[in-house]
Protein backbone atom coordinates (compact mmCIF):
# COMPACT_ATOMS: atom_id res chain seq x y z
CA UNK A 1 0.00 0.00 0.00
CA UNK A 2 1.37 3.36 -1.26
CA UNK A 3 1.68 6.02 2.14
CA UNK A 4 0.85 9.64 1.41
CA UNK A 5 2.57 12.75 4.11
CA UNK A 6 1.85 16.03 3.93
CA UNK A 7 4.48 18.30 5.29
CA UNK A 8 3.74 21.19 6.97
CA UNK A 9 5.04 24.64 8.29
CA UNK A 10 7.78 25.27 5.74
CA UNK A 11 8.07 27.82 3.11
CA UNK A 12 7.37 25.00 0.82
CA UNK A 13 9.61 22.64 -1.99
CA UNK A 14 12.21 23.64 -2.83
CA UNK A 15 13.20 26.32 -0.83
CA UNK A 16 16.26 27.53 0.33
CA UNK A 17 15.46 30.37 3.76
CA UNK A 18 16.65 28.23 6.41
CA UNK A 19 16.48 25.08 8.44
CA UNK A 20 13.34 23.72 8.22
CA UNK A 21 13.80 23.81 4.52
CA UNK A 22 17.04 23.18 3.89
CA UNK A 23 15.31 19.66 5.71
CA UNK A 24 12.55 19.66 3.73
CA UNK A 25 14.81 19.76 0.35
CA UNK A 26 15.93 16.34 1.68
CA UNK A 27 13.45 14.40 3.43
CA UNK A 28 10.45 14.78 0.77
CA UNK A 29 12.89 13.46 -1.85
CA UNK A 30 13.99 10.21 0.16
CA UNK A 31 10.19 9.89 1.09
CA UNK A 32 9.06 10.00 -2.99
CA UNK A 33 12.27 7.30 -3.76
CA UNK A 34 10.86 5.10 -1.18
CA UNK A 35 7.31 5.11 -2.45
CA UNK A 36 5.60 7.41 -0.96
CA UNK A 37 2.79 9.97 -2.12
CA UNK A 38 4.55 13.75 -0.79
CA UNK A 39 3.35 16.76 -0.57
CA UNK A 40 4.99 19.85 0.40
CA UNK A 41 3.18 22.90 1.17
CA UNK A 42 4.17 25.80 0.83
CA UNK A 43 3.62 30.03 -0.20
CA UNK A 44 3.68 31.14 -3.21
CA UNK A 45 6.96 32.67 -4.59
CA UNK A 46 9.10 31.56 -1.84
CA UNK A 47 10.21 28.35 -3.40
CA UNK A 48 12.25 27.68 -6.73
CA UNK A 49 10.45 25.57 -8.98
CA UNK A 50 13.07 25.92 -11.94
CA UNK A 51 15.38 24.35 -9.11
CA UNK A 52 17.49 21.59 -11.44
CA UNK A 53 17.51 19.33 -8.25
CA UNK A 54 14.01 19.45 -7.75
CA UNK A 55 12.33 15.83 -7.77
CA UNK A 56 9.27 16.15 -9.85
CA UNK A 57 7.72 13.30 -7.54
CA UNK A 58 7.10 15.79 -5.06
CA UNK A 59 3.79 17.67 -5.09
CA UNK A 60 4.00 21.37 -4.35
CA UNK A 61 1.01 22.77 -3.21
CA UNK A 62 0.76 26.38 -1.95
CA UNK A 63 -2.03 28.05 0.19
CA UNK A 64 -2.83 31.73 1.66
CA UNK A 65 -1.80 33.64 4.30
CA UNK A 66 -0.84 36.77 5.45
CA UNK A 67 2.99 37.38 4.50
CA UNK A 68 4.36 38.85 7.98
CA UNK A 69 6.87 38.35 10.62
CA UNK A 70 4.47 37.39 13.47
CA UNK A 71 1.30 36.34 11.61
CA UNK A 72 2.93 34.47 8.84
CA UNK A 73 3.65 31.26 10.42
CA UNK A 74 -0.06 30.73 12.08
CA UNK A 75 -1.70 31.87 8.79
CA UNK A 76 0.09 29.52 6.11
CA UNK A 77 0.37 26.57 8.69
CA UNK A 78 -3.74 27.36 9.52
CA UNK A 79 -4.81 26.99 5.40
CA UNK A 80 -2.02 24.23 5.00
CA UNK A 81 -4.06 22.62 7.71
CA UNK A 82 -7.02 23.17 6.44
CA UNK A 83 -6.42 21.55 2.94
CA UNK A 84 -4.74 18.39 4.77
CA UNK A 85 -7.98 18.30 6.43
CA UNK A 86 -10.01 18.00 2.58
CA UNK A 87 -7.19 15.23 1.16
CA UNK A 88 -6.45 13.80 4.55
CA UNK A 89 -2.67 12.06 3.93
CA UNK A 90 -1.82 9.18 5.69
CA UNK A 91 0.28 11.05 7.99
CA UNK A 92 1.56 14.67 8.50
CA UNK A 93 5.26 15.92 9.04
CA UNK A 94 4.70 19.20 10.96
CA UNK A 95 7.65 21.69 11.33
CA UNK A 96 7.28 24.29 14.21
CA UNK A 97 5.39 24.46 17.31
CA UNK A 98 3.62 27.70 16.19
CA UNK A 99 1.67 25.39 13.95
CA UNK A 100 0.62 23.30 17.69
CA UNK A 101 -3.03 25.26 17.66
CA UNK A 102 -3.81 23.26 14.36
CA UNK A 103 -2.84 19.89 15.71
CA UNK A 104 -6.02 19.49 17.58
CA UNK A 105 -7.74 19.59 14.01
CA UNK A 106 -5.65 16.83 12.25
CA UNK A 107 -6.49 14.76 15.70
CA UNK A 108 -10.04 14.85 14.98
CA UNK A 109 -9.56 14.27 11.34
CA UNK A 110 -7.56 11.12 12.12
CA UNK A 111 -4.15 12.31 10.54
CA UNK A 112 -1.44 11.34 13.06
CA UNK A 113 1.52 13.87 13.44
CA UNK A 114 5.56 13.79 13.65
CA UNK A 115 5.93 17.43 15.24
CA UNK A 116 9.60 19.05 14.52
CA UNK A 117 9.52 21.33 17.45
CA UNK A 118 12.50 23.40 16.50
CA UNK A 119 14.37 25.72 18.68
CA UNK A 120 12.92 27.18 22.63
CA UNK A 121 11.37 29.89 20.00
CA UNK A 122 10.08 31.95 23.19
CA UNK A 123 13.42 32.23 24.48
CA UNK A 124 14.12 34.04 20.83
CA UNK A 125 15.39 37.82 21.21
CA UNK A 126 13.60 38.88 17.84
CA UNK A 127 10.24 38.28 19.38
CA UNK A 128 8.37 40.72 21.13
CA UNK A 129 6.26 39.73 24.18
CA UNK A 130 2.97 38.48 22.37
CA UNK A 131 5.04 36.91 20.04
CA UNK A 132 6.77 34.46 22.56
CA UNK A 133 3.37 34.29 24.58
CA UNK A 134 2.07 32.35 21.42
CA UNK A 135 4.80 30.53 20.56
CA UNK A 136 5.23 29.11 24.14
CA UNK A 137 1.13 28.61 23.89
CA UNK A 138 1.49 26.69 20.64
CA UNK A 139 4.79 24.38 22.36
CA UNK A 140 2.01 23.71 25.09
CA UNK A 141 -0.66 22.87 22.59
CA UNK A 142 2.01 20.42 20.32
CA UNK A 143 2.95 18.70 23.49
CA UNK A 144 -1.26 17.87 24.01
CA UNK A 145 -1.93 16.91 20.70
CA UNK A 146 1.29 15.96 18.58
CA UNK A 147 1.08 12.34 18.05
CA UNK A 148 5.01 12.01 17.69
CA UNK A 149 7.58 14.64 18.41
CA UNK A 150 10.71 14.98 17.62
CA UNK A 151 13.60 17.61 18.60
CA UNK A 152 16.78 18.45 16.89
CA UNK A 153 19.33 18.23 19.71
CA UNK A 154 19.78 16.17 22.86
CA UNK A 155 19.80 19.43 24.86
CA UNK A 156 15.94 20.08 23.09
CA UNK A 157 14.80 16.72 24.23
CA UNK A 158 15.51 17.16 27.89
CA UNK A 159 13.79 20.93 27.72
CA UNK A 160 10.71 19.09 26.63
CA UNK A 161 10.97 16.32 29.18
CA UNK A 162 11.42 19.00 31.80
CA UNK A 163 8.76 21.79 30.62
CA UNK A 164 6.05 19.97 29.03
CA UNK A 165 6.40 16.47 30.35
CA UNK A 166 6.46 14.81 27.04
CA UNK A 167 9.01 12.65 25.70
CA UNK A 168 10.79 13.84 21.90
CA UNK A 169 12.34 11.34 19.75
CA UNK A 170 16.00 12.89 19.10
CA UNK A 171 16.80 13.33 15.64
CA UNK A 172 19.32 16.07 14.30
CA UNK A 173 20.06 17.69 10.98
CA UNK A 174 22.52 16.85 9.02
CA UNK A 175 24.44 17.53 5.75
CA UNK A 176 26.55 16.43 2.71
CA UNK A 177 30.56 16.27 1.84
CA UNK A 178 30.10 18.98 -1.33
CA UNK A 179 33.70 17.32 -2.61
CA UNK A 180 36.64 19.94 -3.77
CA UNK A 181 34.95 23.41 -5.26
CA UNK A 182 36.54 26.29 -6.81
CA UNK A 183 37.37 28.86 -4.68
CA UNK A 184 35.15 32.78 -4.59
CA UNK A 185 37.24 34.71 -7.10
CA UNK A 186 38.99 37.71 -4.88
CA UNK A 187 39.60 35.32 -1.84
CA UNK A 188 42.49 32.91 -0.77
CA UNK A 189 42.27 29.33 0.74
CA UNK A 190 41.73 29.53 4.60
CA UNK A 191 42.98 33.12 4.24
CA UNK A 192 38.94 34.86 4.79
CA UNK A 193 36.53 35.08 7.70
CA UNK A 194 32.64 34.32 7.33
CA UNK A 195 29.65 34.52 8.58
CA UNK A 196 26.48 32.86 7.38
CA UNK A 197 23.17 33.65 9.32
CA UNK A 198 19.57 35.05 9.42
CA UNK A 199 19.85 38.76 10.92
CA UNK A 200 18.08 38.25 14.00
CA UNK A 201 19.85 39.39 17.63
CA UNK A 202 20.29 35.71 19.05
CA UNK A 203 22.68 35.20 15.91
CA UNK A 204 25.05 37.19 17.13
CA UNK A 205 25.02 39.28 13.69
CA UNK A 206 25.29 42.50 15.25
CA UNK A 207 28.62 41.60 17.54
CA UNK A 208 30.27 39.60 14.49
CA UNK A 209 29.66 42.83 12.29
CA UNK A 210 31.49 45.36 14.97
CA UNK A 211 34.27 42.73 15.27
CA UNK A 212 34.79 42.77 11.55
CA UNK A 213 35.23 46.37 11.46
CA UNK A 214 38.61 44.71 13.49
CA UNK A 215 39.33 41.50 11.67
CA UNK A 216 38.93 43.58 8.19
CA UNK A 217 42.53 45.60 9.18
CA UNK A 218 44.17 42.42 8.15
CA UNK A 219 42.01 40.24 6.77
CA UNK A 220 38.84 39.39 4.33
CA UNK A 221 35.62 39.39 5.36
CA UNK A 222 32.84 37.70 4.07
CA UNK A 223 28.97 38.28 5.26
CA UNK A 224 26.31 36.25 3.45
CA UNK A 225 22.55 36.54 5.18
CA UNK A 226 20.05 39.64 5.67
CA UNK A 227 17.09 39.85 7.58
CA UNK A 228 14.56 39.65 4.81
CA UNK A 229 12.72 42.90 5.87
CA UNK A 230 15.63 45.72 5.16
CA UNK A 231 16.15 46.18 8.78
CA UNK A 232 18.82 48.63 10.68
CA UNK A 233 20.93 45.57 10.53
CA UNK A 234 20.93 44.98 6.73
CA UNK A 235 21.54 49.20 6.54
CA UNK A 236 24.49 48.42 9.19
CA UNK A 237 26.79 45.93 6.96
CA UNK A 238 25.85 47.64 3.35
CA UNK A 239 27.90 50.56 5.23
CA UNK A 240 30.26 48.56 6.40
CA UNK A 241 30.59 46.58 3.23
CA UNK A 242 30.30 50.06 0.73
CA UNK A 243 33.29 51.49 3.27
CA UNK A 244 35.63 48.62 4.18
CA UNK A 245 37.55 47.11 1.00
CA UNK A 246 37.90 43.98 2.58
CA UNK A 247 34.27 43.47 3.37
CA UNK A 248 32.24 41.95 0.94
CA UNK A 249 28.26 41.23 1.64
CA UNK A 250 26.61 38.60 -0.69
CA UNK A 251 23.38 38.88 0.82
CA UNK A 252 21.09 35.86 1.32
CA UNK A 253 22.63 33.00 -0.99
CA UNK A 254 20.21 30.78 -2.77
CA UNK A 255 23.34 29.13 -4.38
CA UNK A 256 23.93 25.90 -2.67
CA UNK A 257 27.46 25.23 -4.28
CA UNK A 258 28.57 28.38 -3.82
CA UNK A 259 27.50 28.35 -0.39
CA UNK A 260 29.64 25.16 0.56
CA UNK A 261 32.71 26.60 -1.18
CA UNK A 262 32.94 29.81 1.35
CA UNK A 263 32.71 27.17 4.12
CA UNK A 264 34.99 24.76 2.19
CA UNK A 265 37.88 27.44 1.75
CA UNK A 266 36.96 29.73 4.78
CA UNK A 267 40.16 30.07 7.17
CA UNK A 268 37.49 30.87 10.13
CA UNK A 269 33.66 30.52 9.92
CA UNK A 270 31.73 32.30 12.62
CA UNK A 271 28.68 30.66 14.12
CA UNK A 272 26.80 32.79 16.20
CA UNK A 273 23.17 30.84 16.69
CA UNK A 274 22.37 30.53 20.04
CA UNK A 275 18.77 29.79 20.95
CA UNK A 276 17.96 26.50 18.16
CA UNK A 277 19.21 22.72 18.89
CA UNK A 278 21.17 21.40 16.01
CA UNK A 279 21.81 24.32 13.32
CA UNK A 280 21.60 23.00 9.83
CA UNK A 281 24.38 25.96 8.77
CA UNK A 282 26.38 24.75 11.41
CA UNK A 283 26.41 21.02 10.70
CA UNK A 284 27.03 21.68 7.40
CA UNK A 285 30.10 24.17 7.46
CA UNK A 286 31.72 21.39 9.54
CA UNK A 287 31.52 18.82 6.51
CA UNK A 288 32.77 21.04 4.51
CA UNK A 289 35.73 21.39 6.76
CA UNK A 290 35.60 24.78 8.17
CA UNK A 291 37.67 25.73 10.84
CA UNK A 292 34.50 27.16 13.33
CA UNK A 293 34.86 29.98 15.82
CA UNK A 294 31.14 29.43 17.50
CA UNK A 295 29.08 31.25 20.40
CA UNK A 296 29.91 29.09 23.64
CA UNK A 297 26.13 27.74 24.25
CA UNK A 298 24.90 23.87 24.96
CA UNK A 299 23.67 23.41 21.53
CA UNK A 300 26.78 24.48 19.93
CA UNK A 301 29.02 22.46 21.72
CA UNK A 302 26.81 19.80 21.56
CA UNK A 303 27.14 19.44 17.95
CA UNK A 304 31.09 20.61 18.02
CA UNK A 305 32.48 18.61 20.82
CA UNK A 306 36.49 19.29 20.68
CA UNK A 307 36.19 20.54 17.02
CA UNK A 308 35.71 23.92 17.48
CA UNK A 309 36.62 27.18 19.45
CA UNK A 310 34.05 28.73 21.74
CA UNK A 311 33.98 32.64 22.42
CA UNK A 312 31.76 34.76 24.54
CA UNK A 313 29.16 36.55 22.49
CA UNK A 314 30.97 40.30 22.48
CA UNK A 315 33.06 41.89 19.32
CA UNK A 316 36.19 41.66 21.32
CA UNK A 317 35.94 38.32 22.29
CA UNK A 318 34.72 37.41 18.72
CA UNK A 319 37.50 39.55 16.72
CA UNK A 320 40.57 37.96 19.09
CA UNK A 321 39.49 34.32 18.48
CA UNK A 322 38.96 34.71 14.83
CA UNK A 323 42.08 36.99 13.76
CA UNK A 324 43.84 34.16 16.05
CA UNK A 325 42.52 31.30 14.42
CA UNK A 326 43.36 33.19 10.95
CA UNK A 327 46.80 33.27 11.81
CA UNK A 328 47.28 29.79 12.56
CA UNK A 329 47.12 27.68 9.73
CA UNK A 330 48.23 24.47 12.01
CA UNK A 331 45.42 24.97 14.01
CA UNK A 332 43.10 25.59 11.10
CA UNK A 333 43.61 21.87 9.59
CA UNK A 334 43.17 20.27 12.95
CA UNK A 335 39.73 22.18 13.58
CA UNK A 336 38.67 21.25 10.06
CA UNK A 337 39.82 17.88 9.86
CA UNK A 338 38.03 17.07 13.59
CA UNK A 339 34.72 18.81 12.83
CA UNK A 340 34.56 16.60 9.01
CA UNK A 341 35.14 13.60 11.07
CA UNK A 342 32.57 14.49 13.83
CA UNK A 343 29.97 15.48 11.22
CA UNK A 344 30.49 12.24 9.20
CA UNK A 345 29.60 10.02 12.54
CA UNK A 346 26.66 12.02 13.89
CA UNK A 347 25.05 14.69 10.99
CA UNK A 348 24.25 12.86 7.48
CA UNK A 349 21.24 13.33 5.62
CA UNK A 350 21.36 9.97 4.61
CA UNK A 351 20.68 8.43 7.93
CA UNK A 352 18.48 11.13 9.38
CA UNK A 353 16.50 10.98 6.44
CA UNK A 354 15.57 7.12 7.18
CA UNK A 355 14.87 7.55 10.85
CA UNK A 356 12.43 10.45 9.99
CA UNK A 357 10.94 7.73 7.20
CA UNK A 358 11.14 5.25 10.37
CA UNK A 359 9.28 7.54 12.61
CA UNK A 360 6.71 8.27 9.95
CA UNK A 361 6.16 5.05 9.18
CA UNK A 362 5.63 3.47 12.66
CA UNK A 363 2.71 6.16 12.91
CA UNK A 364 1.00 4.83 9.96
CA UNK A 365 1.12 1.38 10.96
CA UNK A 366 -0.43 2.68 14.44
CA UNK A 367 -3.00 4.54 12.51
CA UNK A 368 -3.72 1.44 10.52
CA UNK A 369 -4.17 -0.50 13.92
CA UNK A 370 -6.31 1.77 15.11
CA UNK A 371 -8.67 2.27 12.80
CA UNK A 372 -8.77 -1.55 12.41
Amino acid sequence: MTKSVAIIGTRGYPSYYGGFETAVRKIAPHLAESGWQVTVYGRDGATRDDDPARDARVVSTTTGGIESRSLSTLSYGFTAVLDALVHKPDVALVMNVANGFWLPLLRLRGIPTLVNVDGIEWERAKWGRLAKFVFRSGARTTAWFGTRLVGDAREIVRRWQADFGRRAVFIPYGGEEPGILPLESGLTHRGYALVVARFVPENTVAEFVEAARTIARSHDVVIVGSSGYGDELDEAVAELAATSPRVTWLGHLSDDRRLLALWQHAGAYFHGHSVGGTNPALVQAMLCGAPTVARDTVYNREVLGDSGVFVAPTPAAISEAVVDLLGDPVRQEALADAAQARAREHYTWADICRRYEAELTALVARGVRRRR
